[in-house]
């Protein structure tokens, strides 16, 4: 497994934003282990060439390292950080953007019996695993043309789509291919996962939601709880809170303005939920932020 080639390409094509010239292709490197902050999962491939990272979710926490990969196969609200990062050896990691009408069309490529038995109901949303050899040598030559720009256009799309055969193909791959099966368990809860983050600040009943995403209540409610590790009420929590952190981040004197944007009718109640979330409340923490505004971009990686 190549990972020494793949650590010197991440190290040198790292910068602040993760970014790189082929869409879709994250890298990070980070020189410093932090305390765990909130964010959004993102939809994507996360593999650590080196370091190491912990992940929480719900009630469930994920922890990988060099060579290994996480999968998130919805964008989902989770708390993390390095574990294992110094300036003399950071933790550098590798994420791909998962694209569900990539996955799709890989999924359609496929002959007859190629593929293992999918499983029954809703997988889990994350998963850990091992990097098999195939991926990481399929990684390394997707970083490899960020040195060679004449062939990104052509060649990129094609290791996008041999990555993704390596992890539907792969231990874990029943979480992948969920994103490309329109009428699976994953599509219905992300569709409602889409609903929430959308109207977040409103109230609703579960029975509605559970409409929308054309699955009866009691499916629909094991379903949610099977892959994001949350109910769907304590899902809208976290999106809320997550967003007042933003907003805080930037109108740190407006705490209760903030409460009343994100959908709470209480100033108390926005405050305890906070404080529980964050460890401080709403005024400190903003205070603690000022400078540094939590990012956008995938947190796995």
């Amino acid at each position: 497994m190549d990972l020494e080639e793949l650590r010197a390409l991440l190290a040198r094509h790292a910068r602040p934003d993760m970014g790189t010239a082929i869409d879709g292709v994250l890298v990070s490197k980070v020189d410093r282990s932090s305390p765990p902050s909130p964010a959004m999962s993102g939809t994507v491939l996360a593999l650590i060439a080196q370091g190491a990272k912990r992940i929480a979710l719900g009630d469930r926490v994920y922890e990988y390292r060099a060579g290994q990969y996480l999968i998130a196969s919805v964008d989902m609200p989770i708390t993390g950080h390095f574990t294992e990062a110094s300036p003399e050896s950071p933790a550098l990691g590798f994420g791909l953007v998962l694209r569900p009408a990539v996955v799709a069309e890989v999924l359609l490529r496929a002959a007859p019996g190629d593929l293992p038995p999918a499983g029954g109901g809703a997988a889990p949303g994350m998963a850990v695993c091992d990097a098999p050899e195939g991926l990481v040598d399929a990684v390394v030559r997707m970083v490899r043309l960020l040195d060679r720009p004449r062939d990104m256009a052509v060649l990129a799309p094609l290791v996008e789509r041999e990555i993704l055969w390596r992890l539907i193909t792969g231990e874990q791959g029943g979480v992948v291919r969920q994103l490309g099966l329109a009428d699976s368990g994953l599509s219905h809860v992300a569709r409602a996962v889409r609903w929430i983050r959308e109207h977040y600040t409103q109230s609703f009943r579960v029975e509605e939601v559970a409409r929308l995403s054309g699955m009866s209540v009691s499916a629909f409610y094991r379903n949610f709880q099977e892959v994001t590790a949350m109910s769907p009420i304590q899902f809208q929590k976290q999106i809320r809170l997550q967003e007042a952190r933003l907003l805080l981040a930037t109108h740190p004197n407006d705490v209760t303005g903030v409460g009343y944007r994100v959908g709470y009718d209480s100033p108390s109640q926005f405050s305890r939920e906070y404080r529980r979330q964050f460890g401080a409340p709403p005024s400190q923490d903003a205070a603690r932020l000022r400078g540094s505004v939590p990012g956008a971009s995938p947190a796995l990686v």
